[in-house]
């Protein structure tokens, strides 16, 4: 256990989140437990309190408490060493690296960010991603854990910079595929619900979901912020299921699965916004199908278009469905060729 710290941020650490500054300094330390000490007060910047996202600058002086040592138990997590079998695992997910970025296919079921009782992460795991790189390479952002698909990790701290910026251009598209309850009416537009958090049941707040919100009571609702999902309908099962695409256009948590549901439409296998067999929802069948299609969650970010920050070109990463999501592709007789790069940008 490690003494009370206190770190000046230097000419090159600046402008870039707090949790992000504190990992890259101890890569052990939990994003859960970074929110804790930030909660508790205990992490300051200038002696101020602050939050895990807040913004360090060049100069600032960070207060950091008695830290655990790598491998000890910290606010339920346990950091441990990287197995050959994890680092095979995540090396495998790779489908694009050059000297800048790097693009991974997460699987479902692997956190993207540490937490309580979370030990195996793509954060964690990058160390092995780090190839001949000074530094392990850096999320830029962030998939939900059983949500599987594209997720992009910057190989220095100024591409991560730059992909975030990027990531928040017009011209970026994330197209997801999810396989949905029901068949929405009309088959394409746009979702304009509202979200605010809606506290877990669990001793710290877990199985926290998000509450969709009218678009006339946003802003009368504390916490609430908007959010914006285009879908578009690509093949029906009659009237009990439908393959989706989806583009966020806005990035809030949870943003895809709670809009699905809200419009009567939840995700295959998605438990916990209605997505069970017994709710009765998506046109009275619910997002469970039974017979041999797989309960987990039918979720994956299929595609990504961006501008590479170096050498300017437009990037089209494309991730193969999961397999419990193929194996339901192949067994509704959905054929992945059939479906257009991007079917809302389709020519007249």
């Amino acid at each position: 256990m490690s003494g009370v710290q206190t770190r000046v941020v230097g000419a090159d650490e600046g402008d870039q989140r707090l949790d992000r500054y504190l990992r890259r300094l101890f890569p052990h330390l939990s994003q859960g437990r970074i929110e804790k000490l930030c909660r508790k007060g205990e992490i300051r910047v200038d002696k101020g309190r602050v939050k895990s996202n807040t913004r360090v600058e060049v100069g600032q002086t960070v207060r950091i408490p008695p830290l655990p040592n790598p491998g000890e138990v910290q606010g339920g997590a346990v950091n441990r060493p990287i197995t050959a079998e994890d680092e095979a695992m995540i090396k495998s997910c790779v489908i694009y690296r050059d000297e800048h970025i790097i693009a991974i296919n997460k699987p479902p079921g692997l956190p993207t960010q540490g937490g309580t009782n979370v030990s195996r992460h793509v954060d964690g795991l990058s160390e092995a991603l780090q190839f001949e790189a000074e530094d392990k390479p850096r999320l830029v952002h962030r998939l939900d854990k059983d949500t599987s698909g594209i997720l992009l990790l910057a190989r220095t701290r100024m591409m991560a910079r730059a992909l975030t910026e990027n990531l928040k251009h017009h011209a970026t598209r994330k197209i997801y595929w999810a396989a949905a309850a029901g068949v929405p009416n009309p088959r394409s537009g746009t979702i304009k619900y509202g979200l605010v958090k809606s506290g877990g049941h669990g001793k710290g707040g877990e199985n926290e979901k998000m509450r969709c919100i009218h678009p006339n009571d946003i802003n009368s609702t504390e916490g609430a912020k908007r959010a914006t999902t285009d879908f578009a309908t690509l093949t029906v099962l009659g009237r009990r299921g439908a393959w989706m695409a989806l583009v966020p256009i806005t990035g809030r948590t949870h943003q895809l699965r709670a809009h699905m549901a809200e419009i009567g439409h939840p995700i295959f296998g998605d438990g916990k916004y209605g997505g069970s067999g017994q709710e009765n929802l998506g046109d009275g069948w619910g997002a469970s199908m039974g017979g041999d299609l797989s309960r987990k969650l039918h979720l994956h970010a299929r595609t990504l278009m961006i501008e590479h920050p170096v050498s300017k070109a437009q990037m089209v990463f494309t991730a193969p469905l999961p397999e419990h999501m193929q194996r339901t592709w192949d067994y509704l007789g959905w054929d992945v060729t059939h479906a257009p790069i991007d079917p809302f940008n389709m020519p007249d």
